[in-house]
């Protein structure tokens, strides 16, 4: 890890952590409830590294809904992996009354897994209320495996042999038998989402990575 790197997220603390949102609104947490701490697995792609996102103070969760609508409209599913607004559970003392609330790790960063390139930086870095990457010169600077590890991310990848676009047969579970194109994928959560005829209606659902099987054409 870079100086700057080092000084930027060194510096934050438990005591530092405030920002506008301080106690996350409904919307906030219903956009990062799964960023929490807990460990998460990484997509495969060899060329994929976890980054840090400046953003201004208050902004996080919204860069993380408008970027990963940008990834989902772009189709860039498979070179943005993942973003994440990392959260811890703090104790709150107000009036006499203990409180558990969450807060963010690190105010003002977003953590992006991602395969640098020029179409994927330019995606990031133009994500309203991004203001940088942080390395030196705001040049990115992946970080290494004993920076990730405290965060509660696993570098382990996940292989599998479908992607959005292709179609897929659920094998177990409640839609067993149901089968559908990929609309999305979140690696965060293992699990793809398709279509289905849910009274008369198309509705979209999530289905575990291990409850389904690629259809070959």
């Amino acid at each position: 890890m870079s100086d700057e790197m080092e000084k930027d997220l060194g510096q934050i603390s438990e005591n530092s952590i405030e920002a506008p949102d301080e106690e996350l609104s409904d919307a906030d947490a219903s956009v990062s409830e799964e960023a929490t701490a807990e460990t998460i697995s990484a997509p495969i792609n060899e060329n994929a590294h976890w980054y840090v996102v400046h953003t201004y103070s208050g902004y996080e969760n919204k860069v993380k809904a408008n970027l990963e609508k940008t990834i989902e409209n772009r189709h860039l599913e498979d070179q943005i992996l993942e973003v994440r607004v990392p959260l811890q559970d703090v104790v709150e003392v107000k009036n006499g009354a203990r409180k558990n609330v969450q807060r963010k790790m690190f105010p003002g960063y977003v953590l992006v897994n991602m395969d640098m390139n020029d179409e994927t930086w330019y995606v990031v870095r133009n994500t309203r209320g991004v203001t940088g990457f942080v390395g030196p010169g705001s040049k990115p600077v992946p970080l290494t495996d004993a920076e990730i590890k405290p965060l509660g991310i696993k570098t382990d990848t996940i292989s599998v042999d479908f992607g959005v676009g292709d179609e897929i047969a659920v094998i177990a579970g409640v839609w067993k038998d149901t089968s559908g194109v990929v609309q999305r994928m979140d690696f965060g959560k293992q699990t793809a989402t398709i279509n289905v005829d849910l009274f008369g209606r198309e509705t979209p659902v999530e289905i575990s990575f291990a409850e389904v099987r690629r259809i070959d054409s």
